[in-house]
């Protein structure tokens, strides 16, 4: 029966290390990816591009951190389920711990400074429509991987006092 239930663990551990790593990649490429030219009402033209906001770069950040972690966390569970051993449980403890963290503030900064953004160019007369959808849309996938992550985290606080008994 305990092998069955780390057989399961390992399996939901590694669904869920491959979806991490795809929403934060695709988070990735829809941010990095997200610049519009803004008309204002008097036909002015203005490129904005994501990094021209802190809020956004951060958030970029965290992307990266997170997509950089789910890949290293994903070949070393590849690696441990080839070899047959258990791999370092405390690394994958307390990085799935703090990278949760990480991805959810990168998520928070990435739909917060969306709002405030839309509200004053709103007030402004500014076209920006475009632009909001893809950061909601990368902020919306940055939670998905959060969400994964955090997900993960829970999972190895179960696995860790079991293997080390």
């Amino acid at each position: 029966m305990a092998q069955l239930s780390s057989a399961s663990s390992r399996t939901a551990s590694f669904i869920l290390r491959i979806l991490a790593f795809a929403f934060s990649l695709i988070s990735l490429i829809v941010l990095a990816t997200n610049t519009v030219i803004a008309i204002d009402s008097d036909y002015d033209e203005s490129k904005v591009h994501f990094q021209d906001f802190y809020a956004y770069r951060y958030m970029l950040a965290t992307i990266v951190i997170g997509t950089a972690y789910s890949l290293l966390q994903l070949v070393a569970s590849i690696c441990t389920a080839v070899s047959g051993r258990e791999g370092i449980l405390v690394l994958a403890f307390f990085g799935d711990k703090f990278m949760s963290y990480v991805l959810a503030t990168g998520a928070a900064a990435g739909f917060g400074v969306t709002v405030d953004l839309k509200r004053i160019t709103d007030a402004e007369g500014l076209e920006m429509s475009k632009f909001y959808e893809k950061a909601y849309a990368s902020a919306s996938l940055l939670l998905l991987a959060f969400i994964c992550t955090a997900v993960l985290s829970i999972i190895s606080a179960f696995i860790l006092p079991r293997r080390s008994l």
